[in-house]
C-alpha cells in the first residue's frame, strides 16, 4: 500500500463581500487529490481535501515542502502497523519532519489541506464514512445522526442596506437555518446596533443570532460594544480582539455575561492551551472555534480535544469554524455541539450533501464512504479535475 501522487491547484473563491477586518476580492483556495494504489468497489481510492475560507491557498508550501516530503516517505513511514491503511498519524509526523516548534504561520494550513485528503482516503479504504470511522476507532462507537449547523452570512457589501441584510437572513431561515451569524465591527456603532436590531426582527429572539467581530476590536472597543449588545441576549459575541490577545479576552469575559466564542485563528494544541489557561473563558456557556483544516488537521485537532477534556471542557464546547463536510464529519463522529454552515458564499465549498437539507437547524450525513465529497455534485465535479 502507497501513495502514488499528490496533485494541488488554487482555485478562486472571490467575491465583493467583506467582514471588518478583510475584503474577499483575492480569496482563494487550494484542492488536493491523493492517490492511492488501493482499489475500492472497482476505482482506485483518491483522497481529496481543500483548505477552510479565510486562509489563502497554500500552494508554494505545499508544492514546495510538504508534498514533496510525503511523496518521498517509504511505505513502512505512511501506512498503519497492521499494513491495513494510511496512517493518519504517522503521515503527520512525515509532514512536520524538521520543522521547528511555534511561530505556526500558513504551514497549519497546507499541513491541514493535506491531512483532510488523508482523512478522506483512509475511510474509503474502510469502505465507511468518516463520522463512523471516527465514532469507532477514537470515539464512543455512536455516532450524532444529526448534527446542529448554523447559516454564517451577514458579511458588509457594497449595496447591502438593512432590507437586503433581512432578505438574507429570512433566506437562511426558509432553507430550514434556526440560528444565524452576522458580520460586525465594520462600521459604526450605532449603525451596527440597528443592523443587529433588524435581524433580530426577522429571527425572532438575540439567542437565534451570533455576531463575528474578526478580531478587529481592542479591549476599550470591545467591551463598550459588548455593553452595548448585552441586553439583546445574543447566541454569541465573536473573536471581539486579536485572535492571541488573551488578556483582552480575559478581561472582556469579567463584564460581558452573555456566551463568547472564539479560536477559528488559533492553529495549534499549544496556541489553544494557552487560551484555557489564560483567556478566562467559561466551559459553562462559551463556545470553541478551532477549524482542523486550517490548524494542521484532524490529527491536531483531537490533540485538541483531549486537552479540552483534562482542562474539565465538553467536546460540546465546539462548533469548528469552516463550513464544509470535514468538520461536520467531526461533528457527528466525536460529538461536538455542532458545526458551521456557508449556504450563501464560498461555493461550492459551503453547504452539505446533496438531498440533506437542513431542517429546524440540523442536518444529516450521507452514508457515502470517506468525507462524502461524492455526495456533493458541484463539490466533486470541481475536485476531479485534480
Amino acid at each position: 500500500m502507497k501513495i502514488l501522487d499528490i496533485k494541488e491547484r488554487a482555485v478562486p473563491i472571490s467575491s465583493n463581500i467583506s467582514n471588518a477586518f478583510i475584503d474577499f476580492s483575492k480569496m482563494n483556495a487550494s484542492i488536493v487529490a491523493v492517490e492511492t494504489d488501493v482499489v475500492r468497489n472497482g476505482k482506485p481510492v483518491v483522497g481529496y481535501g481543500f483548505n477552510s475560507n479565510g486562509r489563502y491557498a497554500p500552494s508554494g508550501l505545499l508544492r514546495e515542502r510538504f508534498i514533496p516530503r510525503l511523496l518521498e516517505a517509504s511505505s513502512e513511514e505512511v501506512v498503519n502497523d497492521a499494513g491495513t491503511n494510511l496512517s493518519p498519524e504517522k503521515i503527520h509526523q512525515v509532514l512536520m519532519k524538521n520543522e521547528k516548534p511555534g511561530g505556526h504561520g500558513e504551514r497549519t494550513v497546507a499541513v491541514g489541506t493535506l491531512d483532510m485528503a488523508v482523512w478522506d482516503a483512509v475511510a474509503k479504504i474502510e469502505d465507511v464514512p468518516l463520522y463512523k470511522l471516527l465514532a469507532d476507532q477514537y470515539g464512543d462507537g455512536t455516532i450524532d445522526e444529526k448534527v446542529f449547523v448554523y447559516a454564517a452570512g451577514g458579511y458588509y457589501h457594497p449595496n447591502k442596506g438593512l432590507t437586503e441584510l433581512q432578505e438574507e437572513m429570512k433566506s437562511y431561515l426558509d432553507m430550514g437555518y434556526s440560528k444565524v451569524k452576522m458580520k460586525v465591527g465594520g462600521v459604526p456603532l450605532e449603525e451596527d446596533l440597528k443592523r443587529i436590531e433588524a435581524v433580530i426582527d426577522v429571527v425572532g429572539t438575540g439567542q437565534n443570532l451570533m455576531v463575528d467581530v474578526n478580531g478587529r476590536f481592542n479591549l476599550e472597543e470591545a467591551i463598550q460594544f459588548g455593553e452595548a449588545i448585552k441586553d439583546y441576549d445574543l447566541f454569541w459575541y465573536e473573536e471581539v480582539g486579536d485572535p492571541l490577545d488573551y488578556h483582552l479576552q480575559a478581561e472582556l469575559s469579567k463584564v460581558y455575561p452573555n456566551a463568547i466564542a472564539t479560536g477559528e485563528n488559533l492553529f495549534s494544541v499549544q496556541d489553544a492551551t494557552n487560551l484555557i489557561r489564560y483567556a478566562g473563558m467559561n466551559p459553562k456557556t462559551d463556545f470553541l472555534q478551532f477549524d482542523c483544516a486550517l490548524s494542521y488537521g484532524l490529527v491536531e485537532y483531537m490533540k485538541i480535544l483531549k486537552m479540552l477534556e483534562e482542562n474539565g471542557w465538553s467536546s460540546r464546547n465546539c462548533i469548528p469554524h469552516g463550513g464544509h463536510q470535514m468538520s461536520l464529519n467531526i461533528a457527528a463522529g466525536l460529538k461536538l455541539f455542532g458545526n458551521e454552515s456557508y449556504p450563501g458564499v464560498f461555493q461550492p465549498f459551503g453547504g452539505f450533501a446533496d438531498g440533506h437539507a437542513v431542517d429546524n437547524g440540523y442536518v444529516s450525513l450521507p452514508d457515502a464512504p470517506g468525507i462524502g465529497f461524492e455526495a456533493k455534485e458541484d463539490l466533486y465535479q470541481l475536485l476531479k479535475t485534480l
